[in-house]
């Protein structure tokens, strides 16, 4: 009987350091789970803010880039018939956003939406403004109606697009 005792007795304090060490081991594993995932988590954001700042500036400057004021000022050839401008135009934008297609890696659904929306609103405008003065005009007519649609537009969509792009930047920080 004493022997069961001992037994019982030798089999409960085995078991039980058993189940503390076991009980330990695994806080431990959770801990240095914790710790990994923490510093992987601090890894991307290394890698990851550098790229996504970048392609914010890149898209804040397409939209820069493709505003019809700017574009039309950079873009002006007095020589130029309209119909050759509004190509040279649409051109510009496009190959300006072919350039910077794959920033929409790092921005929002939102943002890259707000960026296409905003290239094609540009487009409509300079087609619609080349369409009201007809394609025998020079460039500096085809100009003057781009610039006067933009003032009746109000807000246009490249400064909208912009302005979200900047607050979306500023939240990564």
């Amino acid at each position: 009987m004493t022997e069961l005792i001992f037994f019982c007795s030798l089999l409960v304090s085995t078991g039980s350091i058993l189940f503390i060490v076991v009980f330990f081991l695994r806080k431990h594993q959770g801990v240095e789970q914790v710790i990994l995932m923490t510093e992987l988590r601090k890894q991307r954001q290394e890698f990851f803010l550098p790229n996504r700042v970048e392609a914010y500036q890149r898209a804040i400057l397409f939209l820069e880039r493709i505003n019809p004021n700017s574009l039309v000022m950079r873009m002006q050839n007095p020589e130029m018939p309209a119909s050759m401008f509004q190509a040279q135009l649409l051109k510009t934008i496009r190959d300006e956003y072919d350039h910077n297609v794959a920033q929409q890696l790092f921005i929002s659904p939102l943002g890259w939406k707000l960026l296409q929306d905003a290239k094609e609103e540009t487009i409509k405008l300079i087609n619609i403004s080349s369409g009201k003065i007809g394609a025998s005009t020079d460039s500096i007519m085809l100009s003057s109606a781009i610039l006067a649609s933009t003032s009746e537009v109000g807000e246009l969509p490249t400064n909208i697009a912009v302005e979200y792009l900047k607050k979306e930047l500023q939240s990564l920080f």
